[in-house]
């Protein structure tokens, strides 16, 4: 299959269909086209928690606030998984999670001679786009179909090795020097005598359509607490929204495994006053610091 992710809305994404299906009968899922706009770390970390979900496909993405600079298109291979995005930071942190979650390439050689790394990264050679401000038609859709086109049987029969082949055979494709990489912040962990976490530092990375706020605090700093303090704010930490009153704030670990500040069928954002980027302290609550 081929997904499509972007920030486009509508109708955009209806024109990058037709370009995949001039090119090849491959199915087409759509994974989201509301992604944040313009945001590619936002994007990222979306698409790290949703294509490791999938079988191996031909992914392309396409969060371009650069389109039509001379920023590149890059083709990104993570086991037997293919991210086609430009060269914004977007694609490498979900290629890293399908390399890890797809575990190390199979034993067997490439034609050359050696096993592939578990993710590489090539430039496109990009002919004159039709569009400075539609690469996502122009450049990308056409990339991902030539190369799902490229794989006998699809990438779903296919091992890293065969994917690996067949990319090195594309000949507008060439190595990646330095790409530019997007790494998620880290929280800081201050720790009591005993080593454990006392207060956390960290950062809002995204608020979903509900206004829930994902932190980049790993769920497990949090777990056994029944309480918190969310910059400041005493607030329950609960496993579900059903365990505080409707409107009632919370603190919780979402399915990607990061700490959340929500609300019970409410907005987050607005209640905590957190928004992407915001900077959020979670204390322990029996810890003045």
């Amino acid at each position: 299959m081929i997904t499509l992710a972007s920030d486009f809305g509508s109708p955009y994404p209806a024109a990058m269909k037709g370009v995949v299906r001039r090119h090849t009968d491959a199915e087409i899922v759509d994974i989201a086209h509301d992604l944040p706009r313009g945001d590619p770390r936002a994007a990222a970390f979306w698409l790290r928690f949703v294509l490791p979900e999938f079988p191996p496909a031909v992914h392309c993405a396409v969060v371009d606030p650069g389109v039509g600079t001379d920023r590149d298109a890059l083709v990104v291979r993570a086991g037997s998984h293919v991210l086609v995005a430009p060269d914004n930071g977007l694609a490498l942190p979900p290629a890293r999670a399908l390399a890890d979650a797809e575990g190390s390439p199979d034993a067997e050689e490439s034609s050359d001679g050696a096993a592939p790394p578990d993710v590489e990264v090539f430039v496109v050679d990009v002919d004159e786009p039709a569009s400075a401000t539609f690469h996502g038609r122009d450049v990308f859709a056409p990339v991902a179909a030539r190369i799902r086109a490229s794989l006998d049987g699809g990438p779903a029969a296919s091992t890293p090795v065969e994917v690996a082949d067949a990319l090195a055979a594309m000949d507008d494709l060439s190595p990646a020097t330095d790409p530019v990489d997007l790494v998620l912040p880290d929280p800081v962990v201050e720790r009591d005598a005993d080593g454990d976490p006392v207060a956390v530092d960290g950062e809002v990375l995204v608020v979903d359509r509900f206004g829930n706020v994902v932190t980049n605090v790993p769920g497990d700093l949090i777990r056994g607490r029944d309480w918190i303090r969310v910059n400041g704010d005493l607030t329950p930490v609960a496993e579900t929204f059903g365990d505080v009153e409707q409107g009632d704030q919370l603190v919780t670990v979402g399915s990607h495994g990061y700490v959340e500040c929500d609300v019970n069928d409410g907005r987050g954002d607005g209640v905590f006053g957190l928004y992407p980027g915001d900077e959020v302290r979670l204390v322990a609550d029996n810890v003045s610091l």
